[in-house]
């Protein structure tokens, strides 16, 4: 008998659990003792007689006569902390749910095993559980499966249409899987998106603080590697799978509070600023425990079929910090350096309760139709679409681009056929963007990020390419070419001469120093990047455009007054009652500060001028 999600009182003995049923359920237990005695018809003789048969070592009898699944429900009970057995928790453990018996099609006639003798509305009596207790051996814990290596194909099953038989026929194919570690490139990304914010060049939604089209194109370019996916992948050309580390890096960069939302653009705040010289793995570790608390996004927004989010689906939703922590958790239970299939770590949530709800009211959610396609529906809301999707979010488009696991995955086209009986999906090429996600592999730098971990070494040293800088300002790229973001990043302070070559300038360094741009930042970069100390030239000039950038300060905006000769704006400037508010400019001018216009006033009607609006 299943577990009720409605859990009644426990039972404390089996005598009072039997005075619940009715004479026709009794009957149906007695049948299960083979005995040729003859049985009962009143409700009390029967109680007696099932009672008679489950007294003494009859009851270890009768569990012998149970199959190992069957045993493995009794065990699973008797030792939860609640008494009560969960048909998800068991089925994602052992593989499939033990026999309960039978019954017709729609559920009635309901015939039980011997499984339900014991159990009653998803429940042992407590006598009966002590009783289990004395020979029952406890169940082994759920472990989860790892492995070493990758394979080198996915089966992707699915159904098509035969036309020879004109049925719908089961059919699979070979999938390449395409295998990506994450690790070098979430290091560089972080400082090249950095740097494109600090360039001025990267834009996001003031409602939303979404990225747009422009954007991720701009963030796209400067990934190291590029996205994922190439929207060219796959034959559908309504449903393209669309950028995930480019979306995601610049709410990362928010949530993180390393950039804010200026007049036009992302701006850098203090600490992004800092972070741009700070270690990386330091930043994105901070990146990932900001993300866990965020309310900039709900992940579940970027599944983008499920409709209802906004309207009346929102007040339902759980918070997503609760979510996030649970799949927190089940990373840090996870082996490092293993490549672990996503489905076993999702049979493996299941098998020990570590879960979540996305919802608490899946009737306001739905595919396409608000009336047809509701997710509460026939209970198509299960684990594998909300709970399910969710997680391959969070892994994919955030822990994967954060540099924390590597991922093996392959086009989401079909990837995971579970959602072909929800009203409105015939359309669909895939239920999500992040279908494809089949294996991961928690990394060294997730292994520290996730703090399973207390330092940090790269699994493959970081090579960068080499600057020669010259005494003549030039600066060459020696070996290996530049990534577009120091390349972008040396565009802002040098010109460029030659596809190697750049050549320092004064006009141009300091235009980038009233940008906004450091000469530190860049002098640092230089240093870290050069196999000999800077040039004695180049070391000076640096250290000159520092003063020269250092010599002037913006006080802000000012009136400029003309008075109508210089003997009157000699007494303005120097009476002690405006003093404090003015600044002579020339023979007949003075200069007043915007915030102190106010103040001026007033204390030049005290002098016995006025000034006129």
């Amino acid at each position: 008998m299943p577990y009720s999600q409605n859990q009644p009182t426990p039972l404390p003995t089996l005598a009072a659990a039997l005075q619940y049923q009715t004479v026709d359920q009794l009957k149906m237990l007695a049948v299960l003792f083979s005995t040729d005695q003859r049985r009962p018809t009143r409700k009390a003789e029967l109680i007696e007689f099932i009672q008679q048969h489950t007294e003494g070592d009859k009851l270890k009898a009768l569990w012998r006569q149970l199959d190992t699944l069957q045993q493995a429900a009794i065990a699973e009970t008797v030792y939860s902390q609640d008494g009560y057995f969960r048909p998800d928790q068991f089925s994602a453990k052992y593989g499939k749910a033990p026999n309960w018996g039978t019954s017709d099609r729609y559920g009635y006639r309901r015939v039980p095993s011997l499984l339900g003798l014991f159990f009653f509305d998803g429940t042992i009596p407590d006598d009966l559980r002590r009783r289990f207790r004395e020979f029952v051996p406890k169940p082994e814990p759920a472990r989860l499966t790892s492995q070493d290596n990758l394979p080198g194909e996915w089966e992707l099953v699915g159904h098509g249409w035969n036309p020879q038989t004109r049925r719908r026929e089961p059919h699979s194919e070979r999938i390449p899987i395409s295998p990506v570690l994450t690790e070098r490139a979430a290091r560089h990304d972080l400082k090249a998106v950095l740097r494109l914010i600090d360039a001025g060049k990267l834009t996001v939604s003031d409602k939303t603080h979404q990225p747009g089209a422009a954007a991720l194109k701009a963030v796209g370019a400067l990934l190291s590697g590029g996205d994922f996916y190439d929207d060219a992948q796959g034959d559908n050309e309504y449903q393209k799978i669309g950028s995930i580390k480019a979306f995601a890096w610049p709410l990362l960069v928010q949530a993180g509070n390393l950039a804010a939302l200026g007049e036009k653009c992302l701006e850098l705040t203090k600490t992004g600023q800092k972070a741009l010289s700070a270690p990386a793995e330091k930043i994105l570790a901070q990146l990932w425990q900001r993300w866990l608390k965020t309310t900039l996004l709900d992940e579940l927004r970027r599944i983008d079929c499920i409709k209802g989010q906004t309207g009346k689906g929102q007040r339902g939703l759980t918070a997503v910090a609760g979510r996030r922590a649970v799949i927190n958790q089940a990373l840090r239970d996870c082996p490092a350096g293993k490549w672990i299939a996503v489905n076993e770590l999702f049979r493996q949530m299941r098998a020990i309760e570590l879960t979540f709800e996305v919802t608490r009211n899946p009737w306001d959610l739905y595919i396409s139709n608000p009336h047809y396609g509701s997710l509460g529906d026939g209970g198509f809301h299960g684990w594998h679409i909300l709970q399910a999707r969710y997680c391959l979010c969070v892994l994919f488009e955030y822990a994967a681009t954060l540099g924390l696991i590597d991922v093996a995955y392959i086009p989401p086209y079909g990837a995971r056929p579970d959602y072909g009986d929800l009203w409105g999906t015939d359309d669909l090429a895939f239920f999500s963007r992040y279908d494809g996600l089949v294996y991961f592999r928690i990394n060294p730098l997730g292994a520290y990020c996730l703090g399973m971990a207390t330092d940090y070494r790269p699994s493959i040293p970081e090579t960068q390419a080499l600057l020669r800088v010259l005494p003549n300002l030039e600066i060459a790229t020696v070996g290996e070419p530049l990534e577009p973001a120091d390349e972008m990043f040396l565009n802002c302070y040098a010109h460029k001469i030659s596809d190697v070559v750049w050549k320092l300038d004064q006009a141009r360094l300091l235009e980038a120093v009233e940008a906004g741009h450091s000469v530190s930042a860049l002098q640092e970069l230089l240093q870290a990047r050069s196999d000999q100390p800077l040039p004695e030239t180049v070391t000076r000039f640096l250290s000159d455009m520092v003063n020269r950038a250092t010599r002037l300060q913006d006080k802000g905006a000012a009136r400029l007054i003309e008075c109508a000769d210089a003997a009157l704006a000699t007494l303005i400037a120097n009476d002690s009652r405006t003093k404090p508010y003015c600044l002579l400019a020339g023979d007949r001018y003075l200069a007043v500060p915007a915030d102190a216009e106010t103040r001026f006033r007033t204390a030049l009607r005290k002098v016995g001028y006025s000034l006129p609006k």
